[in-house]
């Protein structure tokens, strides 16, 4: 492959999709955990949890149920991950006044803050990237990955719409590595 980036790595020939499909799958993943380590430093939250926090921003009030179909993740994850949030006071919880057992997060005043200072969940550089793309074009990349995740048989995994591999830790579903 002519344009490899890692001059130490062997070139791989041409006819070796397969390693050719596994390099930029690593590539992508080692980009997804530099942008995800950089959130977490910058701005003290997970992927995962500025997803939520958006999504509770740009609604004004969600149940954790919905917050879930919203970032594609379960609604068990979405509680750790609403904890974590609230403890951070970027939200809180409302019981609905005409339903008691509606239970809605709202965003708070800090929440909107960071809501409105936070960068794009996913990679600004990619995010802009794919907007300059013929709308054709995005519709084959996506198409593509969608494939490669039907051939991988790996399309009943749940997974946000952004990658964060920071810490894998079946204890902490949305891969904050502090219980905090």
């Amino acid at each position: 492959m002519a344009d490899q980036h890692d001059n130490n790595l062997p070139e791989i020939p041409k006819e070796r999709y397969e390693l050719q499909v596994l390099q930029s799958l690593r590539r992508i993943i080692r980009a997804a955990d530099l942008y995800s380590k950089h959130l977490k430093a910058s701005y003290e939250l997970t992927s995962p949890q500025l997803l939520c926090l958006l999504a509770v921003a740009e609604e004004g009030q969600l149940t954790t149920s919905r917050i879930a179909q919203r970032v594609y993740l379960s609604p068990s994850t979405i509680v750790g991950i609403i904890d974590r949030l609230e403890k951070k006071h970027l939200v809180e919880r409302l019981r609905d006044s005409k339903d008691r057992r509606v239970v809605n997060v709202v965003i708070t005043v800090e929440g909107k803050r960071v809501a409105q200072n936070a960068p794009s969940p996913l990679q600004d550089n990619l995010a802009e990237a794919l907007k300059q793309l013929p709308e054709l074009e995005q519709a084959t990349i996506a198409l593509s990955l969608k494939r490669i995740v039907d051939l991988m048989e790996a399309d009943h995994l749940e997974a946000a719409p952004i990658l964060d591999t920071t810490h894998t830790d079946l204890r902490n579903p949305d891969n904050d590595p502090s219980p905090t």
